[in-house]
C-alpha cells in the first residue's frame, strides 16, 4: 500500500492523480493506523520549512515517520518541500531544525542575476542512476526559493544548473527524494515515478 502524507502543506491530490494513471493505488492520510501498514510512504509538499514541521508535529508525525522509514526502512519518496524536510534544518524563514534523516541544511537560492524562485522546466544531471536513467536531461519542472546543501555529496542524485549546481535529488538507502515535481513534469516523471514504485 502507498501512503501520500496529508499534513497541510499541499499537492497531495495532484500527487495521487499521477499515480492513478499508472494504475498505482494510493491513500492520501495522516492516519497513523494507515501509516503503520504502508509498504511505501511519500511526502510531497509545498511551502515554508517551518510550516511543514510544524504541521507535522502538531499531527504527531515526525517520530512516527521517523520510525516507519528510518527504522523499519520502508521505502519513501520526498518531493519538493518533502525532500527538504528530510534534512537537519532549514532556514524559512528562520533557523528550525527538520527531520533530521539526511545531514545538512535548506537555505535561500542566492543568484543574482536570477530570479528566485526557482521555476519552471530545467534538465538534471544524473549522479545516481539507481532510479535514473544515466545522462538524463528530460525536463522535470521545478518551483522552489530555497535549495539543499547536504553535508556529504554522495547522497546527491542528481543535479540542476540554476546559476550554479544546486541539488535535484537525494538518494540514501530506502530514502529517495527530488526538489522538482515529478508529478507535475509530464511523461518523463510519470516514468520516474513508477520505476520508483515498481
Amino acid at each position: 500500500m502507498v501512503v501520500i502524507i496529508d499534513y497541510g502543506m499541499g499537492n497531495v491530490s495532484s500527487v495521487q492523480k499521477a499515480l492513478s494513471f499508472l494504475k498505482i493505488e494510493s491513500i492520501i492520510t495522516s492516519n497513523h493506523d494507515i501509516i503503520k501498514k504502508a509498504e511505501f510512504i511519500i511526502l510531497p509538499g509545498v511551502g515554508s520549512f517551518l510550516q511543514g514541521m510544524k504541521n507535522l508535529n502538531e499531527n504527531g508525525l515526525v517520530e512516527l515517520l521517523t520510525d516507519e522509514v528510518i527504522v523499519k526502512k520502508k521505502k519513501f519518496l520526498g518531493i519538493c518541500l518533502g525532500m527538504q524536510l528530510i534534512m537537519d534544518q532549514g532556514e524559512e524563514p528562520f533557523q528550525c531544525h527538520g527531520l533530521g534523516w539526511i545531514k545538512g541544511t535548506v537555505t535561500k537560492i542566492q543568484q543574482k542575476d536570477l530570479c528566485v524562485p526557482h521555476m519552471g522546466w530545467n534538465n538534471i544531471d544524473v549522479l545516481n542512476d539507481k532510479y535514473f536513467t544515466k545522462g538524463l536531461k528530460n525536463d522535470f519542472y521545478f518551483v522552489h526559493s530555497y535549495h539543499v546543501i547536504p553535508e556529504v555529496s554522495d547522497v546527491i542524485a542528481a543535479t540542476v544548473n540554476y546559476g550554479s549546481d544546486i541539488v535535484a535529488s537525494i538518494q540514501k538507502d530506502n530514502i529517495f527524494a527530488t526538489q522538482f515535481h515529478p508529478e507535475k513534469s509530464q511523461d518523463v516523471g510519470l516514468e520516474l515515478l513508477n520505476k520508483i514504485l515498481s
